[in-house]
């Protein structure tokens, strides 16, 4: 008997890649024993739609997109009793989740790897009344994944996100805040603020640690104080981005729950995209709340005839 899988992709995400690739990867799928169900994303929230309506009774939902895409299918299975396995193949712009996770960029691979690989459990973040996968943040920007036009990522790839965080340079603002986490408390100032559950935000390895483990229950949390003056910027800069170096201005926490509080209205982000204005967010860590196809190490390589 066949198994069931819902393959869910969004045909524009990154380049659009995905429309050449797409009789390749269902050869993957149906060779290894898989009926496949296809829908093709139509507009925001349109995944989640689906995996909610028809994920039901499936053995394995694949997603294809960017990290938005990912988030939504896995919003849907969080929503499920009997949750089923998780695929990802990713076609976005940065696939902070697949770097994480060590998911192949290339979709044939990614293919490859939920069918020959292994269930792994991985840890989801509850927001308020939403998900997120891997990071939810604000602040400085934070925003810039979103709110980037598509059509420029499409054409330009990360560097599109490198020119629209230079457009927001003269829109940086503080925000009052107070943080506490099961065993800490803070009040303060501050630029950037970041639970995530990733080893590459962003397109950058290592902001909140190296090596971070995804399935522990914990969150590693970041806060960026505000600076005094712009000499103090380098420091922050080389705290973030350089292992080993430490600024009095970046503070580390790690936590399975985070409540936040605001003076006014604050924007989030959640997996690169918008998560909705709040004065106050509460952030709980569902450990090992799914489980992901792949590779947990790489098949030897086929020796080529000379």
């Amino acid at each position: 008997m066949d198994k069931k899988m819902l393959f869910v992709f969004n045909p524009l995400s990154g380049k659009a890649q995905i429309r050449t690739k797409l009789m390749d990867i269902l050869d993957v799928f149906v060779k290894a024993g898989y009926q496949v169900e296809i829908h093709v994303t139509q507009r925001t929230l349109d995944a989640r739609r689906v995996v909610e309506e028809r994920g039901y009774g499936m053995d394995l939902i694949v997603g294809s997109g960017g990290d938005g895409t990912l988030n939504e299918v896995v919003s849907g299975v969080m929503g499920m009793d009997k949750k089923p396995y998780i695929g990802y193949i990713p076609a976005g712009t940065t696939n902070d989740f697949a770097a994480s996770h060590k998911i192949p960029r290339n979709m044939i691979q990614a293919a490859e790897s939920i069918v020959m690989g292994t269930a792994c459990p991985v840890d989801i973040g509850k927001f308020n009344e939403s998900y997120f996968t891997y990071v939810a943040a604000f602040g400085a920007f934070t925003d810039v994944p979103y709110k980037t036009p598509r059509e420029f990522k499409a054409v330009l790839g990360h560097p599109a996100y490198i020119l629209e965080a230079a457009k927001s340079l003269g829109g940086i603002k503080a925000q009052h805040i107070t943080m506490e986490t099961e065993t800490d408390f803070y009040e303060g100032d501050v630029l950037v603020g970041m639970v995530s559950n990733a080893n590459q935000i962003a397109g950058f390895k290592g902001l909140n640690g190296r090596n971070v483990r995804l399935d522990d229950g914990r969150f590693e949390v970041l806060l960026v104080e505000n600076p005094q003056n712009i000499l103090q910027l380098p420091d922050v800069v080389a705290s973030l981005l350089q292992n080993g170096h430490k600024s009095k201005l970046v503070r580390h926490f790690m936590a399975s729950h985070v409540k936040f509080q605001f003076e006014e209205p604050v924007e989030w982000v959640l997996d690169g995209e918008f998560g909705g204005k709040r004065k106050e967010v509460v952030i709980d860590n569902h450990c090992r709340a799914i489980q992901i196809m792949k590779m947990t190490h790489m098949p030897p390589k086929k020796k080529t005839q000379s």
